[in-house]
């Protein structure tokens, strides 16, 4: 007689049956995490305490910005050859903005925020500092950005080294012709975010990311960026549960119309406010760190909205081109 299956078959068959694989509890469960983790890792919100944050101490990457010629017809030095530039005519020294890096690490220590640093900077990525763009903290792990100009892309690796070493879980790499920055990303809240496609985040890249959101039921909302500004958190950064620290005269209409619908109050900047006031960071529901340049009208609005604020000097790292959001990249923060 033929058999259907040798004896050998058919145990190995009742035995993987008997102890069959289980795709439940999901991966970025409490347990899970913990268990295969050590903790849980990542933020499913801009505002839950921030417990964890990714940041680069300004170094020798930023000599090439001494080296940069010139072009007065831009009012600032760059050298198309390699793609480094800088906006400005004013350069501070490594010492000026080493000194407010460590003002904002010690600032956000004295919070409770365990602050991690990169492991290294990419040779002449003068921008490693704006650690924000590199990675985004996502619920369960992180996804590793691709940089859109050439003097930043490069950024990628030494970010996956460092999440490597940390034993953070890394759920995405941007890849294929996907551009995306981590500063034109935000959460509005945990079922709901918003991406600013600009000339740093492509519709790639915007797509990429939103296939990652939508398994854990995040829906993500796009944005277009006016003319050639980077990156959202220049106009919209949430600072509690239900309120918004934003620029009008660089959000689209139907935008602000959205997030007035879905209940987030909306406190706007004003012209006594310098550029990066908007670039603030909660490290906890109504508590941001923030330019100590933010003009009174502003800081009365906060206030009236109980929004706690610690103040920190921060403008000479500013004029590299991002401020305190863009100079941190939170990767554990408590989840709402």
């Amino acid at each position: 007689m033929t058999r259907a299956m040798s004896e050998f078959d058919h145990r190995y068959n009742m035995l993987i049956e008997r102890f069959a694989s289980e795709p439940e509890p999901a991966f970025e469960t409490a347990s899970e995490q913990a268990f295969t983790w050590g903790r849980e890792w990542g933020c499913n919100s801009d505002i839950g305490t921030l417990r964890v944050v990714l940041m680069h101490r300004p170094g020798e990457e930023m000599r090439v910005v001494d080296t940069l010629p010139h072009i007065p017809e831009l009012n600032a030095f760059g050298d198309p050859k390699t793609g480094a530039y800088w906006r400005g005519d004013t350069r501070p020294t490594l010492a000026e903005q080493q000194a407010q890096h460590d003002a904002l690490t010690a600032a956000l220590r004295e919070e409770g925020v365990e602050v991690v640093y990169l492991k290294r900077a990419a040779p002449g990525r003068h921008k490693s500092i704006y650690t924000r763009d590199s990675c985004i903290g996502i619920q369960g792990g992180a996804i590793v950005a691709r940089m859109g100009p050439r003097i930043r892309r490069g950024e990628e690796a030494p970010v996956t080294e460092t999440l490597a070493a940390l034993g953070m879980p890394i759920l995405r790499t941007i890849h294929g012709t996907g551009l995306m920055e981590g500063g034109s990303f935000a959460y509005i809240r945990p079922d709901l975010a918003v991406v600013g496609v600009s000339s740093r985040v492509n519709e790639e890249g915007a797509r990429q990311l939103e296939e990652a959101l939508a398994v854990q039921g995040t829906k993500l909302i796009r944005v277009q960026i006016p003319g050639y500004r980077l990156h959202i958190d220049g106009a919209f950064v949430m600072i509690d549960h239900d309120t918004a620290i934003v620029n009008p005269s660089t959000l689209p209409f139907v935008f602000m119309e959205e997030m007035k619908r879905q209940g987030v109050k909306l406190i706007h900047v004003n012209h006594e406010d310098p550029s990066w006031t908007i670039n603030c960071l909660a490290v906890r529901p109504g508590r941001i760190l923030m330019s100590d340049k933010v003009g009174p009208r502003t800081q009365e609005a906060l206030d009236k909205a109980n929004i706690s604020i610690r103040l920190v000097d921060y403008d000479k790292v500013g004029l590299g081109g991002g401020g305190i959001h863009c100079s941190t990249s939170p990767l554990v923060r408590d989840r709402l």
